[in-house]
């Protein structure tokens, strides 16, 4: 509901969730439900196949609005710090 594209789409109903090492905060996984998951779930693949955190997608430059802002939103929400939820 807060992702602006989401919204200028009409498709707010969903959500992302990334899962991480509690200690290593490396990433495990995620959960995507919604339109256009399986196009958000290839940024989440890619950083578990080369082992990143969730800091390191949570620093990454985020193009807005785009409905890939969830991905960096779950991200930062991993360590209690998303922006818009």
């Amino acid at each position: 509901m807060a992702n602006a594209r989401a919204r200028a789409l009409g498709h707010t109903d969903g959500f992302v969730k990334i899962l991480a090492h509690q200690e290593t905060d490396r990433i495990l996984g995620g959960h995507i439900i919604g339109p256009r998951a399986g196009d958000l779930i290839a940024e989440i693949a890619m950083a578990m196949e080369f082992g990143s955190s969730s800091e390191d997608v949570a620093r990454t430059c985020h193009a807005h609005p785009t409905l890939s802002e969830v991905v960096k939103e779950a991200a930062l929400a991993v360590d209690g710090r998303a922006l818009n939820i």
